[in-house]
């Protein structure tokens, strides 16, 4: 056979090297691969040839492929080759092993790589059964040399991904292999540290010799292999492993974390160490890193790398990156110290907290942002601790914090940048300005959370450190910085100096001032000082918009104090309305100034009603000033000034008060709503389109003259909804009859409320009925064809919107302030946008606000009909969308909801049949425009977007979620069975929860119509391709149903298209993990309740039509099922298996492992059977019969 194979491997040799080869065609790379395929899969002398190509003569890309064909041969042809040459060709690999190397040093990776995956793959189908001296055999290995030494440690991490990580056996393959693992874990790890031990002696004892630096490196090179391998078995060995021998491991691997060649590799394995779950008892060993030693060599090693960061400025990543991975560890740290003290196992509080806080503090202040940030959770949770909070060292560092938090929230550090030691930081860890914003937008939020739960142990303390740098603030002259505003000089932009330090100082006084009144007592507050920094942010006089932005931010915060000091309350409302109306060039910032302050007067109207009530007078006679010209406050801000005015009227508590209040405060728009004009233009599309503009050319730069009237009828609509949404009754019911508002009870005894607003409301409803109707009809054809050039785009998604729904980022950040300029088109957009939806909000919110008095109006639902339910077929999912989630949110029509289910159903059946026949055309039709592609991708995830609001309306309006009861402490899981040895992807429940219906649910249960659509929806949406749809639908809402009606008079045709629904969804999500549990529950469920009770119907037909279904296993199984005897016999985790395998065929796959061929390995004899333990009688068992002499009557005086 030698000349063949000699042949043969010149001819592979050649073939690689085309394939290799950068200027080989393709069509010679694609015959050369065809070639070296078919070699694999026919040849009878692979191993030969393989051998012969893996030798050290050959070059490492023919050397890698012949080490490739011996893998394909173990993999693929391992089980029908005879013995003799299965030990044959294992001894040509563990020769390969020793002599068939370069030396460590020389030796390619990929090499190395491939030589460990041929053991591996020998290993997992021979030991220990058939190859019982494996590990001796490896141990061996390692006295050859440091190159051999390396691949065995290769040899064991991959095992354990394998075996352990990525679970790529069959099951019992699985449990031998992982179970001699851990018989033999005690001597493993000791050979492992023995090695490391030995190898990283030798590097230290040689790196300080002349001329033996790369013997030094090559055993330096074995240390990092070791701890790499170590790293692979610490994060699922049980922790006794880790802690043996007085944690030698954890020993070790501090002491190396001076190293600089192996550190980050020993840091590697130390968070994971850290960071193991399990028993508390458990854990207790981990304390020990809290002595002076251990703390000592993690806070030098942490100096050490942070000098040599600074230092090599060129290239700190390596120092940078270990850095990360030392502040990761005292993260771990603190998890456990908190798991630990306070609970069952009595761990004291380290004597060396204090040195472990400032070293974490260290990484708190460093100049990186991300290390910042990765301290937050954990002072977070030490703050929140009940016994370390009240500890004197947290008190003290508390206060540290809060010092460091004023420096960590001023947003500084922007890659492009050079202004602060953090941007060299920044750009190692983000790709540009953009993702470092979307970053401190985060980590300032967590900041904020860690601040407020620091209150609780220092409040005032904490709100010292807060009105010092309010003062300060307040005292400090403007900086603008070099980044000033375009729109006016002089004044600043978001990154200026000012700007910066004003708005982290606001932040840091928000989340302190909230705090106080929650955790200090009355007479304990500080209100004099309060009070104080209230007059200093009042009198504090500026004309830039982003810090009068702040100012008015502190205005709220410190308000509360006003509430004991009342007499200032004039001045706060006098300089909240100064800036409403704060005039300046229309930038983006005055337009958020203006709105604010309207914020903030709602915001102090709701939360302080009855304490602005005296004022009220007196801000209402302003309001009508500011309202005699339009010129002063543009729609949405007298809009806000007259929902203010509407929340504090309801402290009047007085109905007829109020309702004479409301109708004086909406004299203008009803009078404007109803007027003959407006009714034409409301019920007519053409009238509609002329009044607002959107049938008229307009050229960019010139004034839209119809902007009014777009104004003024949205001032209407604003209107409206403000008084829907703020008029109340009292809320204490012997307040609510002293003023009028109760007309009665209902027969269960509730009181029945009158809203002061309902009079007015009801007699504009109408007309905003029309406009909903007229709006609906604008998308008819013969309506669209009358939008003007200009405005032909004018009901497509706004580009927020459009970002919004496809996830892309937002625009890049400005730092300018540029002026608030649209162009008429999106004008005309937002126009619409809004304008639908609060017409909408108006319907959801009367129900809730006028209750009876909307219910009770003559042909509602007709009239409701007639409006919200017209052109739908013309409606974009945009649009329809909108309404959905209104209609989610407000259960407005709540009797009208079966029609909407079944229109919804013929309209998403629709649409995703589109998208199926659009993605089998894509494949034909490759080269499309890219603005055509976006369109569909656009399309496609509305489509998504508006099938979860469907479900999400069909399942709060049906059914009412029980939580299941809690599995217990995860921590208090045994680590045997924490490595379980069986698959937990479906025998394990999904965790379906048990729902039951709600009463408008049941309601429908009576309607056999709207209930089968309800049906219908559920179990089509399964086989939709939306797979967080699938799961919602699999989990919660298809069973939850179907089992209200399983005992009733289902037609067997609708019970054998349900099971097939669930099958057909099986065939198209089956490949994701999460739906396959789900959806075989279901099956699960179907088949188990309906096969007995159906017998005549055909769902083993549908079984039998299962690919590759086992035909002797399904009768097996349906006896089981029909026989309660023979199925009480049988486990339900053994019946969930064999129903997996049985459904098994018609589980889809991904699209990459379709084509895949398959690996089989084969059971071996098993090592590890459990005896049945004997069935004996509970009274026989006892030795000395204590159980039996328990009930016996010679014992009566017991």
């Amino acid at each position: 056979m030698g000349e063949p194979v000699a042949d043969m491997c010149d001819r592979l040799v050649k073939a690689v090297n085309v394939m290799m080869d950068a200027e080989s065609s393709q069509i010679y790379r694609l015959e050369a691969l065809k070639f070296c395929e078919e070699f694999k899969e026919k040849c009878s002398f692979c191993v030969p040839c393989g051998l012969q190509l893996a030798d050290t003569t050959q070059t490492a890309v023919v050397r890698h492929f012949g080490l490739q064909i011996l893998e394909h041969v173990i993999k693929f042809r391992w089980n029908n080759m005879p013995q003799q040459e299965k030990v044959q060709l294992k001894n040509c690999a563990m020769g390969l092993l020793s002599t068939g190397t370069y030396s460590i040093l020389e030796e390619e990776s990929h090499i190395k790589d491939v030589l460990s995956r041929i053991i591996v793959e020998m290993i997992k189908r021979e030991w220990p059964q058939h190859w019982p001296d494996m590990l001796k055999e490896m141990e061996a290995l390692t006295s050859v040399g440091e190159a051999q030494t390396e691949l065995v440690m290769l040899i064991l991490l991959r095992l354990a991904e394998d075996v352990i990580t990525f679970r790529t056996l069959p099951t019992q393959r699985r449990r031998d292999i992982q179970q001699t693992l851990t018989q033999n874990m005690e001597s493993i790890f000791s050979f492992l540290l023995a090695i490391l031990q030995l190898h990283v002696d030798e590097y230290r004892k040689l790196k300080r010799i002349p001329g033996q630096e790369l013997q030094a490196k090559a055993h330096c090179r074995v240390g990092v292999a070791t701890l790499n391998t170590l790293a692979g078995y610490i994060d699922w060995v049980a922790l006794a492993n880790i802690t043996n021998d007085n944690c030698r491991l954890l020993e070790m691997l501090c002491l190396l974390l001076s190293e600089t060649e192996l550190q980050l590799e020993a840091a590697e394995c130390l968070l994971i160490a850290i960071s193991r779950k399990g028993k508390l008892e458990d854990r207790k060993p981990l304390m020990v890193l809290f002595d002076d030693v251990a703390m000592h060599y993690i806070l030098s090693a942490a100096q050490s790398a942070d000098g040599a960061a600074i230092c090599n400025k060129s290239s700190p990543t390596q120092h940078y990156t270990f850095l990360k991975r030392l502040c990761q560890v005292l993260c771990a740290l603190g998890s456990q110290l908190c798991s630990l003290v306070g609970s069952d196992v009595e761990v004291e509080v380290p004597v060396n907290l204090s040195k472990y806080t400032e070293a974490f503090l260290a990484f708190t202040t460093h100049p990186s942002q991300f290390l910042r940030s990765s301290t937050q959770i954990t002072w977070g949770t030490l703050f929140r601790h009940e016994i370390l909070s009240k500890d004197p060292v947290i008190i003290q560092m508390t206060i540290k914090y809060f010092r460091a938090t004023m420096t960590n929230l001023v947003k500084t550090g922007f890659p492009s940048s050079n202004d602060s030691p953090s941007c060299e930081y920044s750009r190692h860890d983000f790709d540009s300005d953009e993702d470092f914003n979307s970053f401190f937008n985060s980590f300032r939020a967590q900041q904020g959370e860690v601040v407020r739960n620091a209150c609780r142990i220092v409040p005032l303390e904490a709100f010292q450190i807060a009105a010092e740098w309010l003062q300060y603030q307040t005292s400090a002259p403007i900086d603008i910085g070099t980044t000033v505003s375009k729109t006016a000089e002089g004044l600043c932009s978001i990154l200026s100096p000012s700007v910066v330090q004003w708005d982290a100082m606001t932040f840091f006084t928000e989340s302190v001032v909230g705090k106080i009144f929650k955790n200090v007592e009355d007479e304990k507050l500080p209100v004099d000082q309060g009070i104080e920094l209230l007059q200093a942010v009042l009198n504090y006089n500026t004309q830039d918009p982003l810090i009068l932005s702040c100012v008015l931010t502190n205005v709220s915060v410190l308000f509360p104090f006003v509430t004991h000091r009342p007499h200032f309350l004039p001045q706060v409302l006098y300089k909240s309305d100064l800036e409403c109306h704060f005039q300046a060039p229309r930038t983006r910032a005055v337009k958020n100034i203006r709105r604010h302050a309207c914020s903030s007067i709602i915001k102090m109207s709701r939360d302080y009603p009855q304490f602005i009530l005296p004022c009220f007078d007196m801000m209402y006679n302003h309001v009508k000033k500011l309202f005699s010209s339009e010129a002063l406050l543009n729609m949405l801000e007298k809009c806000a000034l007259m929902e203010a005015l509407v929340l504090i009227s309801n402290q009047f508590k007085d109905y007829n008060k109020q309702k004479h209040f409301l109708e004086e405060l909406m004299a203008t728009v009803v009078a404007r709503w109803t007027s003959d004009e407006m009714r034409r233009v409301l019920w007519d599309p053409a009238l509609f389109l002329d009044f607002v503009g959107a049938d008229q050319l307009v050229a960019e730069g010139t004034e839209h003259t119809t902007g009014i009237n777009r104004s003024r009828l949205s001032f209407c609509v604003y209107t409206i909804l403000g008084v829907v949404k703020r008029a109340r009754w009292p809320a204490d019911l012997e307040e609510a009859k002293a003023g009028g508002f109760v007309v009665g009870y209902s027969p269960n005894g509730a009181p029945i409320y009158r809203n002061p607003c309902s009079a007015q409301v009801l007699a504009l409803l109408p007309n905003l009925l029309a406009l909903i109707r007229t709006h609906n009809s604008l998308f008819l054809p013969e309506n669209m064809c009358r939008l003007s050039e200009t405005f032909s785009k004018a009901y497509d998604m706004i580009e927020v919107e459009k970002n919004m729904v496809l996830g892309l980022p937002q625009p890049a950040l400005d730092i300018y302030d540029p002026p608030v300029y649209k162009t008429h088109l999106e004008r005309m957009q937002g126009f619409f946008c809004t304008l639908y939806d609060n017409c909408y909000h108006i319907l959801g919110k009367a129900g809730l606000s006028l209750q009876q008095d909307f219910y009770t109006i003559e042909g509602l639902a007709e009239q409701i009909v007639g409006s919200v339910f017209v052109s739908l077929d013309n409606m974009p999912d945009h649009r329809l969308r909108t309404m959905l989630h209104i209609l989610l949110s407000h259960y407005l029509l709540c009797p009208l909801l079966g029609p909407l289910f079944a229109y919804m159903l013929q309209r998403l059946n629709l649409r995703w049949q589109i998208i199926n026949q659009r993605s089998t055309v894509s494949g034909e039709e490759e080269e499309d425009e890219s603005c055509e592609e976006n369109q569909e991708m656009l399309e496609e995830q509305l489509v998504r977007l508006l099938t979860r609001e469907v479900l999400d309306l069909l399942t709060h309006a049906c059914i009412m979620k029980k939580v299941p009861a809690p599995a217990g402490n995860k921590e208090d899981v045994d680590e045997e069975e924490m490595m379980s040895t069986e698959s937990q992807a479906v025998t394990v429940s999904p965790a379906q929860p048990t729902g039951e219906l709600t009463e408008l649910g049941k309601c429908f249960l009576k309607h056999e119509d709207i209930y089968m659509t309800l049906l219908t929806i559920s179990f089509t949406s399964l086989s939709w391709k939306d797979t967080s749809n699938c799961h919602r639908s699999a989990s919660i809402v298809c069973w939850t149903l179907l089992r209200q009606v399983v005992g009733g008079n289902l037609l067997p045709e609708a019970v054998t298209w349900f099971y097939t629904s669930v099958l057909k969804g099986l065939q198209m999500h089956g490949q994701h993990e999460i739906c396959n549990s789900a959806l075989t529950q279901l099956a699960l469920l179907m088949y188990e309740n309906l096969r007995p009770r159906y017998m005549e119907l055909r769902l083993r037909d549908v079984m039998t039509q299962i690919p590759d279904i086992n035909l002797e296993a399904l009768d097996q199984y349906d006896q089981r099922l029909l026989e309660p005897s023979s199925a009480q016999r049988l486990g339900e985790k053994k019946r969930k298996d064999q129903f997996k395998k049985l459904i098994a065929g018609a589980v889809g796959k991904a699209l990459a492992q379709q084509f895949k061929k398959e690996v089989h390995i084969r059971n071996l004899p098993s090592l590890f059977k459990k005896p049945k333990p004997e069935k004996r009688d509970i009274l026989e068992t006892s030795e000395s019969g204590a159980l039996a002499a328990l009930f016996s009557p010679v014992l009566d005086d017991i």
